[in-house]
C-alpha cells in the first residue's frame, strides 16, 4: 500500500498508533482510487483488524474515537453529513489526500501552523470552497478576518494546516451570512448577502416612469 507525501505528512501529526493502523490497514485499502470514497464502515471487521495482535477494542464508539482523530487532521471526511455523536457503522468516508494532485492544494495540507496576527486565507481556496458549500457572498471585511484571528489567537495550543485554517474561515463566513441580524444585506435563498450601492426601482416607480413616458411621446 502506497501513501503520497500529503498522507505521510498527515500521518506523522499528533495521532495515536491505533488511528494510524485504522487508516493504513482498515480504510485506505477499501478506497476507490478514482473517487477516493471508502466502502461502508464495518465495525465488526475493523475491531477484528485492530485486535489482531492485542484484544483492545470491543465497542463501536472506540472505532468512532479513532475516526474522529483522522477527521481532526484532515485524513478523512464523511461523504455525507453525519451526527458526530452517533454510530458511524455503515457510513462511507472520503480520503481527500489520496486523490490530490501536486498542482492542487497539496502544499496547503502539508504546511501546519498555529494562528498568528498576520494570517491570511488562501484566496483561490476561498473561492473554490465557497462554490462547493454554496456560499454566495464570500468577500470578507477586515473586521471579519480580525474577529476570526482574534478568536483563534486565544487558543494557542491549536494547530491546523493552511488548508484547514482557510476551510474554517469560509465556514465561519457562511455562518455569518446566514445570520438573521446581518446588516446591510438582502436575502438570497437562505443566505444574507451584502447589498451593493445603486438605485433599485420598485413596481410603483416603474409604473410612474411608464405612465409619464407615454404622455411625453
Amino acid at each position: 500500500m502506497q501513501f503520497n507525501q500529503a498522507e505521510q505528512t498527515a500521518l506523522l501529526q499528533s495521532l495515536s498508533n491505533d488511528a494510524r493502523t485504522l487508516y493504513m490497514l482498515g480504510i485506505k485499502p477499501t478506497v476507490n482510487k478514482k473517487s477516493g470514497v471508502s466502502t461502508p464502515l464495518n465495525y465488526k471487521y475493523l475491531i477484528s483488524l485492530l485486535n489482531e495482535k492485542e484484544q483492545k477494542f470491543t465497542l463501536g464508539r472506540q472505532i468512532n474515537s479513532l475516526i474522529k482523530e483522522l477527521l481532526h487532521i484532515g485524513l478523512v471526511k464523511f461523504e455525507q453529513e453525519v451526527e458526530i455523536n452517533r454510530s458511524f457503522n455503515g457510513k462511507t468516508l472520503v480520503l481527500p489526500l489520496t486523490t490530490m494532485k501536486v498542482d492542487d492544494y497539496t502544499k496547503l495540507h502539508l504546511n501546519w501552523t498555529d494562528m498568528h496576527l498576520d494570517w491570511q486565507p488562501n484566496e483561490n481556496l476561498v473561492a473554490d470552497l465557497a462554490k462547493l458549500i454554496g456560499l454566495i457572498d464570500y468577500q470578507y471585511t477586515d473586521n471579519e478576518l480580525g474577529d476570526f484571528i482574534a478568536y483563534w489567537l486565544g487558543r494557542p495550543e491549536v494547530q491546523f494546516s493552511e488548508y484547514q485554517w482557510t476551510q474554517k474561515f469560509i465556514f465561519n463566513l457562511k455562518k455569518i451570512r446566514m445570520a438573521n441580524n446581518f446588516k446591510g444585506t438582502q436575502k438570497v435563498g437562505q443566505q444574507m448577502v451584502k447589498t451593493k450601492a445603486g438605485i433599485v426601482a420598485d413596481d410603483n416607480a416603474k409604473n410612474l416612469v411608464a405612465k409619464y413616458s407615454k404622455k411625453t411621446q
